[in-house]
């Protein structure tokens, strides 16, 4: 009947919406009807296919109880869902799992706290699932906002704001747990993202007190009541989380937000959160992506250069905490690019300090000036320190190429220099960007141990930093000595040889020391002159202080332990008779504090020297000569002379011999094997500066030149009268370049008038008699040393059908004359 067919329509509802019905009781209060809700679950395993609409209906009666504000049944729908959820991981959970996001976004969309916080609940257990298969189509952009904007809940009342935020978190981490490990979900990375996932856990971070950090340990999230109920913590575990599963291509994406955070909330100045955030970071990252995130902060720098100074400090500060976290080779391949904006950020520093004189002459108070020029201090310091531990953390390959990079912006007088233009600046900014720059090279060099002095210190390295050494600075020589001692002192003796001192017992200081290598030996031949220049230079400048005289003594004790074999030893021998005759010479009219200085260094270094050599007779003439000076003249000895206040004599006598030490009493002492002591008669004569010998040398090579042409066109034909006795005075016209230089460009003159407007023929039989004066010089020479090798056979033979010539030596092949220069 149609009427009773009519009147039985509920029996005929589907299977699935009776089940659905049969789990919410008539009172909300009696929960979840377990033995219903395991029939429900049993169905779902056992009709996959019903799943999606399972969840369609679950999630219809859940929007009409959330529109009713019957909570308690949405608690129960949520219930439900979550367990089908779990219980349930076949290929159809796929539309169930849309249903159960639809939901919770209900739920989230709603003002209650309660139900936000139920939906996040329900979404972190769901992201606790391992799904069999990728999502190819889900996005989590609506939740990634939603739970950003609970992250910053401003609720009337603390705990529930607290809940709220907490929930957000949580939610956030469950997003990132979910999509991070999915290949298809990498849209997560992106900016869109990211700017709302970072600045939502730096601000809970940041918003937490202190001392309530310090009382809260950061916890795993669900391991323990203390990180579930601290935003602080959970939004850093949160965060430690999401930049520990960053790949490289995803670290700017997930570093710029930070960067921002911390302009938008002015907390450059000061950096306590910036510094926290960055260690937190570079420990959490992958070590092979160090590199990039200092070069964030880099680019960073760069962004903010026009910023004032406190805000750049607080940014190199960051910098450098960020740098010496970073593991040890792992900085990547931009080191020059990071030191270049450095140095490029110091120069700015030094400019923005010192100013023009437009800027210091403004209206702006004295107060103020001072204020800035402090704050830039600030800014200057950091980015040496910056420089230092960036260099420590290098290997020492890459670490002389730093050191190259380095003095190679140094501003020199007298050299061009590209990248520190220093008009603006004038002699005191110059003055103070040397001061820095060889500051930060002391930083670097700290700890450099190479194992040749060659590679260690180059010509490129070297020339700059002795033109350095001759300013009238006492400041900037002494950190060129310390650059020197970092560089040379490869088995860490300063330690031991602090202080100028006549050392009684150097054999107690247990001195570290190895043989000098080929390589070392070769150096010393090619710049050990350079050294001993730069020490007799610096030690007469009248600016010299103590500590100058300690440095000069201990770059003198290490040569010697490092690169001293025999020949060195009596260089420096030397160099301390010629500074001792310096002083009393005085020449120059030097102080007589300095020049009693000079006495004392030359004092303390031979007495160490004699030790170190172990020559009986040398020490005991040391030991005379310093015994008659404590009686007769303390203020030659540095114990003495350095003190405040010592009295200084009126004049030196150079007639009283046994106060100073006698060139020819050590020679007697050092007459035994392996000493040359004919070369101490030579007194020491400091070389030439290197303008003066770069253009010797120009001059030289000329000369050279210009004598080969005249020789060839008319050489003699006795070998006598090319022959010519070489004496001193010889040598010494040689060298003298005085009134040569009119006479050289003459001749150059002559010889390109010759080739610019002679005739073709004429340079050319000119040359080819040159061609042939050659081949036979040449011909005589071998004539005289070596004969030709015999052929094989003395005949001509033939083999395989060809005829084998013997064989004729190279320098007896007739080439034409083209072939030949």
């Amino acid at each position: 009947m149609p009427a009773g067919v009519c009147g039985c329509c509920g029996p005929l509802r589907p299977r699935y919406k009776r089940l659905v019905d049969n789990i919410f009781p008539e009172d909300p209060k009696d929960g979840l009807s377990k033995s219903d809700m395991e029939k429900l679950t049993f169905y779902a395993v056992s009709a996959p296919e019903k799943l999606d609409r399972i969840g369609a209906y679950l999630a219809d009666r859940l929007s009409r109880d959330v529109v009713r504000h019957r909570y308690g049944y949405v608690v129960i729908a949520m219930e439900a869902l979550d367990q089908l959820l779990m219980a349930c991981h076949s290929q159809s959970i796929k539309p169930f799992v849309e249903s159960f996001l639809h939901m919770v976004a209900k739920l989230l969309e709603s003002r209650e706290p309660d139900l936000q916080v139920l939906g996040t609940n329900s979404f972190v257990k769901f992201a606790n699932i391992e799904e069999d298969t990728p999502s190819y189509h889900r996005r989590y952009d609506f939740f990634v906002s939603q739970f950003s904007a609970m992250c910053h809940s401003t609720h009337e009342d603390p705990e529930t704001r607290t809940r709220i935020r907490v929930a957000g978190i949580k939610g956030l981490q469950g997003v990132v747990r979910k999509t991070v490990n999915d290949e298809l979900q990498a849209i997560i990375w992106e900016p869109q993202h990211m700017d709302k996932l970072i600045p939502s856990m730096l601000f809970n971070m940041q918003d937490a007190d202190d001392l309530d950090r310090a009382g809260h340990p950061s916890t795993p999230s669900g391991s323990g009541q203390d990180g579930e109920e601290n935003p602080a913590a959970l939004a850093e575990n949160c965060f430690r989380e999401l930049l520990g599963r960053a790949a490289y291509g995803n670290m700017k994406n997930a570093v710029r937000p930070v960067l921002v955070h911390l302009d938008n909330h002015h907390l450059w100045d000061p950096n306590e959160f910036a510094v926290s955030c960055f260690r937190i970071i570079m420990f959490s990252i992958q070590a092979q992506h160090s590199h990039h995130v200092i070069q964030q902060v880099l680019t960073h720098l760069d962004g903010n250069n026009k910023s004032t100074p406190r805000v750049r400090a607080g940014i190199v500060q960051v910098l450098l905490e960020t740098v010496a976290i970073a593991a040890k080779g792992s900085v990547g391949p931009t080191v020059l690019e990071v030191f270049n904006t450095l140095l490029k950020h110091l120069r700015m520093s030094v400019d923005f300090e010192l100013g023009d004189s437009s800027r210091r002459n403004s209206s702006s108070s004295a107060s103020s000036v001072r204020g800035r020029e402090s704050d830039e201090r600030i800014v200057q310091n950091a980015i040496i320190q910056t420089i230092g531990f960036f260099g420590g953390n290098l290997p020492d390959y890459q670490r002389a190429e730093v050191m190259m990079f380095i003095m190679g912006k140094v501003p020199v007088y007298g050299t061009p220099c590209h990248t520190l233009d220093t008009v603006k600046i004038g002699h005191q900014g110059t003055k103070r960007i040397q001061t820095m720059l060889l500051s930060s090279l002391i930083m670097v060099t700290s700890g450099f141990k190479s194992k040749s002095m060659s590679s260690a210190l180059p010509p490129p390295f070297l020339d700059p930093l002795f033109s350095i050494s001759l300013m009238e600075d006492s400041e900037l020589r002494q950190l060129v000595l310390e650059i020197l001692h970092n560089i040379i002192d490869r088995h860490d003796n300063r330690a031991k040889l602090r202080g100028i001192r006549i050392i009684p017992n150097v054999a107690a200081l247990k001195i570290k020391r190895e043989k000098i290598s080929k390589q070392d030996v070769a150096f010393m031949k090619k710049h050990g002159q350079q050294l001993y220049r730069h020490v007799y230079l610096g030690c007469k400048e009248e600016d010299n202080v103590h500590k100058n005289f300690e440095l000069l003594f201990t770059t003198l004790a290490v040569l010697t332990i490092e690169l001293a074999n025999e020949e060195v030893v009596i260089d420096l021998i030397r160099l301390s008779v010629a500074l001792q005759e310096m002083a009393l010479n005085n020449e120059e009219n030097m102080p007589m504090s300095i020049r009693c200085g000079i006495m004392a260094l030359v004092a303390a270094y031979l007495n160490f020297l004699s030790q170190m050599i172990a020559n009986p007779p040398f020490c005991q003439h040391v030991s005379k000569v310093i015994e008659l000076r404590n009686m007769d003249a303390p203020y030659l000895l540095p114990e003495h002379i350095f003190r405040d206040k010592c009295p200084l004599p009126q004049s030196l006598d150079k007639d009283d011999r046994q106060l100073y030490f006698q060139t020819a009493d050590m020679a007697e002492c050092l007459a035994g094997p392996g000493y040359n002591v004919e070369r101490l008669s030579i007194p020491y004569i400091p070389q030439v500066t290197d303008e003066d010998r770069l253009t010797r040398r120009k001059s030289f090579v000329d000369t050279i030149s210009l004598q080969v042409d005249i020789m060839s066109s008319s050489l003699p034909d006795k070998q006598s009268e090319l022959a010519e006795e070489i004496t001193f005075e010889t040598l010494k016209k040689a060298i003298d370049t005085t009134g040569l230089e009119e006479q050289e460009r003459e001749k150059r003159r002559q010889v390109m008038e010759k080739f610019q407007k002679a005739p073709f023929e004429e340079i050319a039989a000119h040359c080819e008699s040159k061609a042939n004066m050659l081949h036979d010089r040449l011909a005589q020479i071998f004539e005289l040393t070596i004969r030709p090798p015999p052929s094989p056979s003395g005949v001509v033979s033939i083999s395989a059908g060809h005829t084998q010539h013997p064989s004729v030596p190279v320098y007896e092949m007739k080439f034409p004359d083209l072939c030949v220069y």
